[in-house]
């Protein structure tokens, strides 16, 4: 079985923002807002049974969702 590659939002060098999927050095996709961007990493990720890693503009992690099947689900109430 392969491993699922998650799908990470991250700033792009053009200002906006970019889907990447885990290993990849180039762009799935680029947006001109994160909110964009993260539709598009959450509609890759549900297709996939991956995860969504966001990142902020200095590239820590601001926030993961899981829409695999995920053996130990997190126990907040945010969606």
């Amino acid at each position: 079985m392969s491993k699922k590659k998650n799908v990470h939002v991250v700033p792009h060098k053009s200002g906006g923002w970019a889907t990447k999927s885990s290993g990849s050095s180039r762009a799935g996709s680029v947006h001109s807002t994160q909110k964009e961007a993260i539709k598009q990493a959450r509609n890759q990720a549900i297709r996939e049974r991956s995860e969504v890693v966001i990142h902020r503009k200095n590239g820590q992690i601001r926030d993961k969702d899981s829409y695999g099947n995920d053996p130990h689900p997190p126990k907040d109430t945010k969606f």
